[in-house]
């Protein structure tokens, strides 16, 4: 099972990836996850952050998911990506996927912006950010899509276990 949080940055991807891996960890021991910050940290940080090189990132992503997923472990994804390639190879590539896409308006990511990162684009400090100069492209056929404006970290945690078929199993012995 792979489950990948996808949205733009700030929206939440691994905030509510760790905690969702801090309520399921306990009842799933196989469950590992891969933050898309950590696997750039793990190569060294040898790419940038232009289209090329994010794509590339995601390829290493998806190489690295593949492999864990093949062992049968139960993977959290939180990766920003803006491509229906992408979900398109996830889907026919990871045989139980589920993916959440976390909605968020690029005001209200500006106004959370607590990186920089979307005023330094702004003000042409800083380029390559995906919602400013890299056109965003919203996925379409997400299994789940939160607006992460109106709900909090454990509302949309439950609401990945409600929507997902393997993990709704699961929440089932969570409530006894």
């Amino acid at each position: 099972m792979v489950i990948w949080l996808c949205g733009l940055s700030g929206s939440g991807k691994t905030t509510i990836g760790n905690s969702l891996f801090q309520v399921l960890k306990p009842l799933i021991p196989h469950l590992v996850i891969v933050d898309g910050d950590a696997i750039r940290d793990l190569f060294g940080n040898d790419l940038g952050f232009d289209v090329k090189s994010r794509i590339t990132q995601i390829g290493r992503i998806q190489k690295i998911v593949k492999f864990l997923d093949k062992q049968e472990l139960v993977v959290i994804v939180t990766a920003l990506f803006s491509n229906d390639e992408i979900s398109r190879y996830n889907r026919e590539n990871f045989p139980s996927y589920f993916e959440v896409y976390l909605k968020t308006p690029l005001e209200i990511l500006e106004k959370r912006d607590t990186k920089g990162l979307y005023n330094g684009a702004r003000l042409g400090h800083i380029k390559d950010v995906v919602g400013v100069d890299i056109p965003w492209s919203e996925p379409i056929n997400s299994d789940l899509v939160v607006n992460t404006e109106v709900s909090n970290v454990d509302e949309i945690v439950w609401q990945i276990i409600e929507k997902n078929p393997y993990l709704s199993k699961i929440k089932l012995n969570l409530s006894s």
